[in-house]
């Protein structure tokens, strides 16, 4: 065969000219894949560059003229294969299957689940849980059989009427309509579009819109690839395998129009189109519309775009967020969706805002600033990111290439459009920031914990130089978990007993998790020892597949599947593998952990998963310093690496541990969602005061590490909290643990921290509670003013874009004719004593009430930082002449060193916040 790649060699750049030379080379290659009885060889060998000469010559046609009879001989007596595609056609009485796996609704409904499991458990664990691959793998004899079990017919008929029922609701959905952006979305592993906890949340958000009856619609990317199966090798080095997705497996269908053609947008890339397909999936009740430019239809460098999520270069990635905003919007234009509040989850949608205003200014004949007015007044930017470096930023360069046409059409300048995405419209040298781009374009800005909106704060505080960074207007909803996707459904069957019937209906009080504590303690108990060995047992299956477990030898794990136990404290630790998540924190003192692993009365056990981004080598590493630990006498079988972390694993782990674990770096958790699925399964928590823990930690229902670090020095605090680490899991967690009465064979006290858990902690973490939050905060609100934008022609924008068109005008000219504190650096006042401040202002031609003045008093916290304690309001008591005089009273409550600042701003009833008109001037 080595004789094969060396003719590969010779002709796979030979051109026309070179025809007899290709001829000959064609033949020869030909006889020798023949020879070695090796007709796949020889598909390979068309494959990698033989088609160059067989597409112009022809091979068999080449045989043919050949005269060698021996070559003849062997061509004749080998069989003539053809194809032939069976395709599913399943019994009319069993349509009703094919229905429910085409919805992802069977993915959080247990029932759905146990029927199909039913069919055949082994081929449904072979199937990985994914339905339509399942039934294309069903015989037609098991089908006949199906159909004459009538146990299952009739468990069928249930499930289907549960389903059909459920679905029309669909019709009943009501205002506001949401049309929600987000580059992944994990919503099952039969459609691998995610990565990781942003994708998740995407995928459970759908899930509890469904269930709510929100009127959501939801646009994505379809990914050849998607994100990569996890394998690690011998030495714990993790393989990052990228398998492809056959897309008639998975529940995408492609979206056709009236006369059954594909649904297909463009947009404009430098010199020509990048085409797009449009496939739909049905999440219950919510619509997802992914875009995919994989087909022919497209240039080959334009067909990669859709092939890795997340991966590429940065001019791909680039590419990958046209597509998204771009792309997205076009696509619900063509399928005729229009919503009231367009929802950018995450900047990587931010361009969403750009095709918007350009369908506002060309199709509507808006000005740039009235576009901006009614785009503004519809869109909301959730980021989730708590690093400045974690968000996109693009060259100008770059941009200029793909961006170069837009503000013509735009009407602005090339400087107004890339002033768009910078903190300071004129530092040139400032790459363009897709998060800035959303925030400017989104008068609804959130983070996803309460902590998190504060560090949002601070990270764009530099767009509104204007205020103090508590002052931004970046709010807060904390994220949330699908509580029917989480949940076992032993939990589930315990909850619907004492939460109520409001319960079932997706519209209940939080207050309804309390009636967990009418449930016996033996009960809990029973459910947490049943999950736990479901755990244990699963993670021994997957220790068992060899494909799985390179990283440990057979020898290896005989010992650990001997050694792990369902009736241990397990503690579990899964979660991307990025260094900021510290899992290196149980492993600074091997001694100490040997310990607590070991010891004779109360074991611990820990198991670990987890990917690492490919490109994160650090990420990597740490992965493999866990396998290397794991490895060692004193713990193997104490502490696992469970390869491959999916959501079905995710499921099997936050439903069986006793502890989820969580030790970020400080105030670098935006908000973390595994521990509230854990919670969900009354699972306790231990972690740092970070992102949800914040504000979900209750006594008695978890355990915490102190939010405020200790030491600057990140190392001395790493020391600090590992030892704190192992102080509470030895003193704390393994005794309420096994501190069991000597007639029971349980801990009443580990079951009130269950219990606990449960009723304080659970009930406030639920896509429930934050579709509410969304709801009550952003959906509705911005809805409302949309609405008031666009009615009677968009007379609201244009009166408002009018009237900050004025003001821009007016404000250079507006003079401060006397400040009494102008110039005073130091006040001094006595306690309760009216001091009367006056500003006198020329108007330049404004009313007075269109200009607000105030005095910020603020205070130094502990590090120095200033913050406001309280704000006094200037009242205009006279006006003439186009001059107005301000006062205000400041009269000093309490003893103390202030600092004060007084300043100008421009002034509206119609603005939706103080960040929505920049105009401030520092008096």
């Amino acid at each position: 065969m080595d004789e094969v790649a060396q003719c590969i060699t010779r002709f796979g750049d030979m051109s026309q000219e070179d025809y007899e030379l290709c001829r000959e080379n064609a033949k020869e290659i030909a006889r020798l894949a023949l020879w070695e009885n090796n007709i796949d060889y020889y598909k390979s060998a068309y494959d990698m560059a033989i088609g160059k000469v067989i597409e112009k010559f022809g091979a068999y046609p080449l045989l043919q003229e050949d005269n060698d009879q021996s070559y003849r001989k062997q061509m004749a007596n080998r069989p003539n294969w053809n194809s032939i595609l069976v395709n599913r056609s399943l019994p009319p009485k069993l349509k009703a299957l094919e229905d429910i796996s085409k919805n992802l609704w069977w993915c959080w409904n247990d029932d759905a689940i146990d029927l199909f499991r039913s069919i055949d458990h082994t081929l449904w664990d072979e199937c990985k849980g994914n339905p339509i691959l399942f039934l294309d793998k069903i015989s037609l004899n098991q089908y006949k059989l199906l159909e004459q079990d009538k146990d299952f017919m009739a468990r069928l008929k249930k499930v289907y009427t549960n389903f059909t029922d459920y679905m029309k609701g669909k019709a009943a959905r009501k205002s506001p309509r949401i049309a929600y952006f987000c580059m992944e979305y994990g919503l099952d592993t039969s459609l691998k579009i995610y990565s990781g906890g942003l994708g998740i949340l995407a995928g459970d958000y759908l899930k509890e819109a469904s269930d709510m009856g929100v009127h959501m619609t939801a646009v994505g990317l379809l990914y050849k690839y998607g994100y990569f199966t996890q394998r690690l090798s011998g030495d714990g080095d993790q393989v990052a395998i990228y398998d492809q997705q056959i897309f008639r497996e998975t529940p995408a269908q492609p979206v056709l129009d009236k006369d059954g053609k594909w649904v297909t947008v463009s947009v404009a890339l430098p010199g020509r189109n990048l085409n797009i397909r449009v496939w739909k999936v049905e999440v219950g009740r919510t619509d997802l519309y992914l875009l995919d430019t994989d087909f022919e239809d497209n240039m080959p460098e334009d067909r990669t775009i859709t092939h890795q999520l997340y991966g590429g270069s940065w001019e791909n990635r680039l590419k990958q967020e046209i597509l998204l905003g771009l792309g997205g919007m076009r696509a619900l234009t063509a399928l005729g969706i229009d919503a009231e509040v367009y929802h950018c989850n995450e900047g990587h949608a931010a361009f969403i805002g750009i095709e918007r205003l350009r369908m506002y200014v060309e199709n509507d004949h808006l000005t740039f600033a009235e576009a901006m007015e009614v785009v503004r007044s519809s869109s909301l930017f959730t980021t989730h990111t708590p690093v400045p470096a974690g968000h996109d930023f693009f060259s100008e360069d770059m941009m200029r290439v793909y961006f170069g046409q837009f503000p013509a059409r735009l009407k602005i300048d090339w400087h107004t459009f890339m002033g768009l995405g910078r903190y300071n419209i004129d530092d040139a040298g400032e790459k363009f920031s897709m998060s800035v781009l959303a925030a400017n374009i989104s008068q609804g800005i959130n983070g996803v914990s309460w902590l998190h909106g504060k560090v949002s704060q601070e990270i764009l505080a530099g767009m509104w130089p204007g205020y103090l960074p508590e002052e931004v207007n970046v709010g807060y909803v904390t994220n949330g978990v699908h509580y029917p996707t989480w949940t076992a459904p032993e939990w589930k069957a315990i909850h619907a007993k004492v939460f109520g019937k409001a319960f079932a209906t997706h519209h209940y009080d939080k207050s309804c998790f309390s009636g967990i504590y009418k449930i016996a303690d033996k009960d809990i108990w029973s459910v947490r020892s049943v999950l736990r060995k479901r755990l244990i047992d699963h993670v021994k299956r997957i220790l068992s597949d060899t494909k799985s477990t390179a990283h440990y030898s057979p020898s290896q794990i005989v010992k650990i599947k001997s050694t792990l136990r369902s009736d241990v404290l397990t503690i579990g630790f899964a979660r991307r593998f990025a260094t900021y998540k510290r899992a290196f924190l149980l492993f600074k003192d091997l001694d100490r952990l040997a310990k607590i692993v070991n010891n004779p009365e109360r074991p611990v056990q820990f198991l670990f998963a987890g990917k690492a981004h490919p490109a994160d080598k650090a990420g990597s590493d740490l992965i493999k310093r866990i396998v290397e630990i794991s490895k060692l006498p004193q713990f193997i079988g104490k502490i696992v690496f469970v390869p491959n972390y999916d959501i079905t694993l995710a499921k099997m782990l936050v439903q069986g541990v006793d502890i989820w674990m969580n030790n970020p770096t400080r105030r670098q958790e935006a908000s973390g969602t595994s521990g509230e699925k854990a919670v969900m399964n009354g699972v306790m928590h231990f972690s740092v005061l970070d992102g949800w823990w914040v504000e979900g930690y209750k006594e008695g229902a978890g355990w915490a590490l102190p939010m405020e670090r200790t030491y600057e020095k990140q190392e001395f605090q790493d020391d600090l909290d590992s030892a704190m680490i192992y102080n509470i899991i030895q003193n704390e967690i393994a005794p309420a643990f096994y501190n069991k009465d000597w007639d029971k064979d349980y801990s009443p006290e580990w079951i009130k921290y269950i219990k606990n858990t449960i009723a304080k902690v659970a009930c406030d973490f639920t896509t429930n509670r934050m579709m509410e939050d969304y709801l009550e905060r952003y959906y509705r609100p911005q809805a409302a003013r949309y609405n008031k934008m666009i009615e009677k022609d968009f007379l609201k924008a244009r009166e408002i874009a009018q009237w900050k068109k004025r003001m821009y005008r007016a404000w250079p000219d507006i003079e401060i004719r006397r400040y009494d504190n102008m110039g005073d650096s130091a006040v001094r006042y006595s306690l309760g004593e009216n001091h009367y401040w006056e500003v006198e202002v020329y108007l330049a031609g404004l009313t007075p009430d269109e200009i607000g003045i105030e005095c910020l008093i603020t205070e130094q916290d502990a590090k120095g930082k200033d913050h406001i304690s309280e704000v006094h309001q200037f009242e205009v008591v006279s006006f003439e002449d186009c001059v107005a005089t301000y006062r205000t009273n400041l009269t000093p409550a309490k003893v103390g060193t202030y600092q004060f600042a007084t300043r100008m701003f421009a002034k509206s009833p119609d603005m939706a916040h103080r960040q929505d008109f920049e105009l401030v001037r520092w008096l």
